[in-house]
């Protein structure tokens, strides 16, 4: 059994992927993603153990079912939680599909849900709740959306401090896990 240190990312990656020379980098959601490698890069005390890190990069034109998929349930095998950037650019993708049914149906990872539109806890609620717009993007991701009642999902705003908070919080790490449920910081 891998040691599970790790926090694996999903995000939305356009496919076919982008044929410039940006690749992947031209989808908003893998920028995101960049962000958080970036402050990781800048502050190493920042808690961000990246498990795309932890095998070697694939080829966009690497092999769905002999390449990708595998590593995908690789990097899963090795992570104590799913970091999952939702936005109004997230698209149901086969990959994302994938990432998310193994690492919560499969692997029974908690999942932090990053909302790069928002931008404070404040800004995710209304009346302490989550607002119907934030819930609406579950709909972008129908097997987040229909599979995140079996495992602790924690709701988050695109914050430096928001994220490190939810990335040192237990709850949402799978050895030490919280029972299911959808939660969220209320300040």
């Amino acid at each position: 059994m891998p040691v599970r240190i790790c926090n694996y990312t999903a995000f939305y990656v356009a496919e076919p992927f982008n044929p410039s020379s940006l690749g992947a980098h031209a989808t908003k959601d893998f920028c995101y993603y960049s962000t958080l490698r970036m402050w990781k890069g800048a502050d190493a005390s920042f808690p961000f153990n990246d498990s795309h890190a932890t095998t070697y990069n694939v080829r966009d034109s690497s092999d769905w079912e002999t390449t990708l998929k595998p590593r995908l349930r690789e990097r899963l095998r090795a992570s104590k939680n799913i970091v999952l950037f939702l936005s109004s650019t997230t698209a149901n993708t086969r990959a994302l599909r994938e990432e998310m049914d193994y690492g919560i149906n499969n692997q029974e990872l908690p999942v932090i849900v990053i909302y790069p539109e928002y931008n404070s806890v404040e800004s995710l609620l209304t009346d302490g709740s989550l607002k119907q717009s934030v819930k609406n993007l579950w709909d972008r991701l129908p097997i987040f959306r229909d599979s995140m009642q079996k495992v602790p999902t924690l709701h988050v705003p695109m914050s430096k401090a928001s994220i490190t908070r939810a990335l040192t919080n237990s709850d949402f790490m799978l050895a030490t896990k919280r029972q299911p449920g959808c939660f969220r910081y209320t300040s």
